[in-house]
C-alpha cells in the first residue's frame, strides 16, 4: 500500500499588496461581511445566450470521430475523487500535448496525470507518453522513455531549451515541477533541480511557456501558480461564503484562498536557468489566480510578450520592454477584463489572426454563466472584445476550457473549437440546468468577422458529452487536416480524428531557428495564398495548460499553391520564402531562404 497523502506547509498571501492574511482569516472576514468581492469562490454570472443569427446553410464537411480506444490511448485520468471534489486541487484537470519527441515527422501524445488525496493501493497513476506507430495506433513508451513520474500534475509546455534538435518537456505540479531533457535516443532525463527550474516545494504551478524574451537564441521559461493551496488550512465545503455555489456547499476557492504568483527563469545557455522574476518586473502584478500562459508578440514590436489567463482576477498582459523587463498593461490594452470592465474566470487562451487583417487576436474562455472573450487586435497594442457581434456568445451555459483557432474544414479561415465540463460533479443536484458533462463546441468562421455554431454538423466526436479540460490540436495522421486530443476528467482521453469530407488544400510549416532558438518559438508567420494573408505564431503553451503541434497548419481552400511566406523570427530578423505547392509539409530554416519539402515515412 503506497500512501500518497500530501502534506503542505501553510502559505500566507498578500491582499491588495498590503495585508498578510491566512486562508482561515479570510473566511472569517468574509463571513463577517467585510469582503463582498469574495461572495463566492468562482466568478460566474447570469449571462443569457446571445440571439443566434440565421444559419448560413453552408455545408460543413468536418466529421470528428473519437478513435482514442482503437488507437491505444487507454490511460485513465485521475483527479481526486470522481463523484465529489472536496478541494480545489481536485477540480481543474490537466493539460495534454501533441509533440514529435523522436523527430520522425509523426505526432506523439503526452498526457499529464493528476493524483488523489487518499493515496493508492498498488501502482500510482503517472503521466503517459504514447509513440505514434504511423498506422493510426499508438504504443505506450512511458517507462522506456523515463517519464513514469507520479504526482499532482497540471500543465505541460514544450520547447528545445538546449538547442540540440530534440523537443524537451516541462510539466507543472502541486509541488516541484519537472524539466524532462530529451536525450535524443527515445529517453528523457529529469533535470529541473540542477537546472534551477523546479520551483518551490509548496507551490501549485499551473501555466508554463517557453519563450526567448531577451532574443539571445535560448528559450527562457515563464511559470504561473494558481492558488497557495495548503490542505491543512483550507476550509471545508460550505464553511465560508467562498465555499458555496448557488447557496450549496462546494469546495472552497479560488477566491478566499491565497493568491498565486508568476516566475521568469532566464536561460543561461549552459543548461541552467536563473530566476529573474524580481528584476524583470514579473512579480509587480499581484493578486492573481493564474492558469494558461501564452507567449507571443501581441503588440507587434518584434519582442515576445506574455499573456496570462487568470481565474476570478484580472488577466495579465506583460509587455516586453525590450530591456529585460516587463510592464503589466492588461487594463490599458483591454485584455484584463470583459467589455463591461468585469473580472472573469479565465481558463484557456488561443492566439491567431482570425479575421486576416494581419494582427494576432486573442480568444479566452471563461466559467459558466459568462461569455468567452474575443479580443480583436486593433494594432499598436490595443484590443476590443467583439465576442457578441462575432457570434461566440451563444453558449454561456457551459464551463469552457481548452480552445483554439483551428481551420477544421481547410477553407482558409480559422474556426473555433472548445471543450466543456463543469467543475462540480454534484452540480446537477444543485441546479438541474447545469450539466457536469458537456459537448464540444464548434464554430465555423464565416470569413466576415463572424462565427456560427456548427456543433451539430461536426460528427459524433463533437456531440459526445464529457467533463473535458485540456485540449491540444495537430495533424497526428499527417493527412492534411487538424485532429484534436482531449483530457476527460476521470476517464480515458479522446482523440478526435478529423475525417474531412471535402477536397480542400492545405500546407504545414515546421520552423527551425539558427540565430533564433532552434524550435522557433515566438516566430510569426504570414502565408499569402488565394488572395488572403493568414498570420499565425509559433507557441509553446496555449489552449488550456496544453501543447499544440509546433508545426503551423494553414487551410488553403481552392488554392493549389502558396504565393509566398513571410517569417519574423524570434531573433527579430524577417525573411521571405518563395511560393510552394499546396498539400505538403515544409521545413523553413532561418537564413536559408528556401522551403524544404519534408517526406514522412509510413
Amino acid at each position: 500500500m503506497w500512501d500518497g497523502r500530501f502534506d503542505k506547509t501553510l502559505l500566507v498571501f498578500v491582499v491588495r499588496g498590503r495585508l498578510l492574511i491566512t486562508g482561515a482569516l479570510v473566511g472569517l472576514l468574509l463571513s463577517a461581511g467585510t469582503g463582498e468581492v469574495f461572495a463566492q469562490g468562482m466568478v460566474g454570472g447570469n449571462a443569457a445566450p446571445a440571439p443566434r443569427p440565421k444559419f448560413s446553410g453552408k455545408p460543413f464537411p468536418v466529421h470528428l470521430v473519437d478513435i482514442a480506444a482503437d488507437a491505444g490511448l487507454d490511460m485513465k485520468f485521475v483527479c481526486g475523487r470522481p463523484d465529489r471534489k472536496e478541494y480545489i486541487i481536485e477540480a481543474n484537470g490537466t493539460g495534454v500535448a501533441f509533440v514529435d519527441y523522436d523527430n520522425d515527422g509523426w505526432l506523439d501524445v503526452f498526457l499529464v496525470n493528476g493524483f488523489t488525496l487518499d493515496g493508492f493501493s498498488g501502482s500510482p497513476p503517472t503521466n503517459r507518453l504514447y509513440r505514434n506507430q504511423r498506422n493510426g495506433k499508438f504504443t505506450d513508451v512511458t517507462r522506456r522513455a523515463g517519464l513514469d513520474q507520479f504526482g499532482w500534475g497540471n500543465g505541460v509546455c514544450a520547447g528545445d531549451y538546449d538547442n540540440d534538435g530534440d523537443l524537451d518537456l516541462y510539466v507543472t505540479y502541486w509541488g516541484p515541477n519537472t524539466l524532462f531533457r530529451n536525450n535524443g535516443d527515445g529517453t528523457f532525463t529529469e533535470v529541473a533541480g540542477p537546472s534551477g527550474v523546479a520551483g518551490p516545494e509548496d507551490e501549485w504551478t499551473t501555466g508554463c511557456t517557453f519563450l526567448d524574451y531577451d532574443r539571445d537564441g535560448f528559450l527562457d521559461l515563464f511559470t504561473a501558480s494558481y492558488v497557495g493551496f495548503d490542505l491543512r488550512r483550507t476550509p471545508q465545503p460550505g464553511q465560508f461564503a467562498f465555499c458555496r455555489w448557488k447557496e450549496a456547499p462546494v469546495y472552497c476557492g479560488p477566491r478566499g484562498l491565497p493568491y498565486g504568483t508568476t516566475t521568469l527563469y532566464r536561460n543561461r545557455g549552459d543548461g541552467t536557468f536563473e530566476d529573474v522574476s524580481a528584476k524583470a518586473g514579473i512579480r509587480v502584478p499581484q493578486g492573481i489566480y493564474g492558469f494558461t500562459a501564452v507567449a507571443a508578440d501581441l503588440n507587434e514590436d518584434g519582442w515576445t510578450d506574455i499573456y496570462l489567463a487568470c481565474d476570478s482576477t484580472p488577466s495579465l498582459f506583460l509587455r516586453n520592454n525590450r530591456d529585460g523587463t516587463f510592464t503589466e498593461l492588461g487594463t490599458e490594452t483591454s485584455l484584463a477584463y470583459n467589455e463591461n470592465g468585469a473580472e472573469q474566470a479565465g481558463m484557456a487562451v488561443a492566439v491567431r489572426d482570425y479575421d486576416h487583417d494581419g494582427h494576432l487576436d486573442v480568444l479566452k474562455t471563461n466559467f459558466i454563466g459568462d461569455y468567452p472573450n474575443l479580443y480583436r487586435n486593433l494594432g499598436k497594442g490595443l484590443f476590443d472584445d467583439v465576442v457578441l457581434p462575432a457570434g461566440l456568445a451563444v453558449n454561456p451555459g457551459y464551463v469552457v476550457w481548452g480552445s483554439d483557432f483551428v481551420d477544421l474544414d481547410n477553407d482558409g479561415w480559422e474556426d473555433v473549437f472548445q471543450v466543456t465540463g463543469h467543475v462540480y460533479p454534484e452540480v446537477q443536484a444543485i441546479d438541474p440546468d447545469e450539466p457536469y458533462r458537456g459537448p464540444r463546441l464548434v464554430y465555423r468562421n464565416l470569413g466576415n468577422g463572424k462565427f456560427e455554431d456548427v456543433t451539430h454538423l461536426a460528427g459524433p466526436g463533437a456531440s459526445a458529452r464529457h467533463a473535458s479540460h485540456g485540449a491540444a490540436f495537430g495533424d497526428y495522421d499527417n493527412d492534411g487536416d487538424i485532429d484534436v486530443l482531449i483530457m476527460n476528467m476521470d476517464e480515458a482521453p479522446s482523440l478526435l480524428r478529423n475525417d474531412l469530407k471535402a477536397r480542400r488544400h492545405w500546407i504545414q510549416l515546421k520552423l527551425e531557428g539558427t540565430k533564433s532558438n532552434r524550435s522557433a518559438i515566438g516566430a510569426v508567420v504570414r502565408v499569402h495564398a488565394g488572395g488572403e494573408v493568414q498570420t499565425a505564431p509559433v507557441l509553446s503553451q496555449s489552449s488550456f495548460l496544453s501543447q499544440n503541434d509546433l508545426r503551423l497548419h494553414f487551410g488553403l481552400g481552392a488554392a493549389e499553391a502558396v504565393d509566398k511566406i513571410e517569417v519574423r523570427w524570434p531573433s527579430g530578423a524577417t525573411e521571405t520564402f518563395p511560393g510552394v505547392a499546396a498539400d505538403h509539409i515544409y521545413l523553413l530554416v532561418e537564413g536559408s531562404g528556401e522551403c524544404r519539402r519534408m517526406r514522412v515515412e509510413r
